[in-house]
C-alpha cells in the first residue's frame, strides 16, 4: 500500500497544497495524510501516516523538505519507517528507499535541505540585523499591552482570564501577564 502525506507551512500556500495531494493520487497512493502547519509544530498527520503504515508499505511524499525540519529529524522518521518495514519515496527527486541507491540518495538530499534551510535563516538575520540598524525594522506591534486597559476594565468587572482574552482577541498568557504587571 502507499501511504501518502502532504504539508503546507501557512494557509497562504493552497496551490502547492493541493498540487501534493494532486501529485500523490496520481502516483497511486490508496491512502493521503495532508494538513497546514509548519514543519516545527506539533504534526499530527505524520504522526497518523506513520502509525498507519505497516510492513511492505511505503510512505510516499512530493518533496524532502515536505516531511522532515532537519537531517536529525529526517534520520529520525527512516528510523521508524525503517523498524516497521515500511520504505519511503519521495516523487520530486525520485528517491525510493527500497533499493540501496534510493538510501544514499535520501540521506545525501536530506544533508543538502538541512545545509539549504541553514543558509537561508542565516541570510534571514542577517537581513533583520540590517533592517534594525537602519532602524527600518520594528517587530510587530504589541497587541496584549495596547488593550492592558480594558484588561484590567474586564477584570475589574469580574470577567475571567478566558473570557478577557476571548472578547479582546489576545491570548490568556497575555491577559496574565498585564494583570501580574498590575
Amino acid at each position: 500500500m502507499q501511504i501518502g502525506y502532504a504539508r503546507s507551512s501557512t494557509i497562504d500556500q493552497q496551490a502547492g497544497y493541493e498540487s501534493q495531494i494532486r501529485t500523490l493520487n496520481a502516483d497511486g497512493c490508496d491512502k493521503i495524510f495532508a494538513e497546514k502547519v509548519s514543519s516545527v509544530a506539533q504534526r499530527a498527520e505524520l504522526d497518523a501516516a506513520l502509525d498507519y503504515a505497516r510492513e511492505g508499505d511505503a510512505l510516499v511524499v512530493t518533496k524532502l523538505d515536505r516531511l522532515a525540519r532537519s537531517v536529525a529529524h529526517l534520520v529520525s522518521i527512516g528510523e521508524k519507517l525503517d523498524a516497521k518495514g515500511v520504505s519511503l519515496k519521495v516523487l520530486e527527486q525520485s528517491i525510493d528507499t527500497s533499493t540501496p541507491t534510493g538510501r544514499l540518495m535520501f540521506n545525501m538530499l536530506g544533508a543538502i535541505a538541512q545545509f539549504e534551510r541553514e543558509l537561508m535563516l542565516e541570510r534571514q538575520r542577517e537581513g533583520v540585523a540590517k533592517a534594525k540598524a537602519e532602524g527600518k525594522y520594528k517587530g510587530r506591534a504589541p497587541t496584549a499591552r495596547a488593550k492592558a486597559s480594558e484588561v484590567r476594565r474586564l477584570h475589574s468587572e469580574r470577567v475571567g482570564p478566558t473570557e478577557i482574552a476571548k472578547q479582546l482577541r489576545i491570548s490568556r498568557a497575555s491577559v496574565y501577564r498585564v494583570l501580574s504587571a498590575s
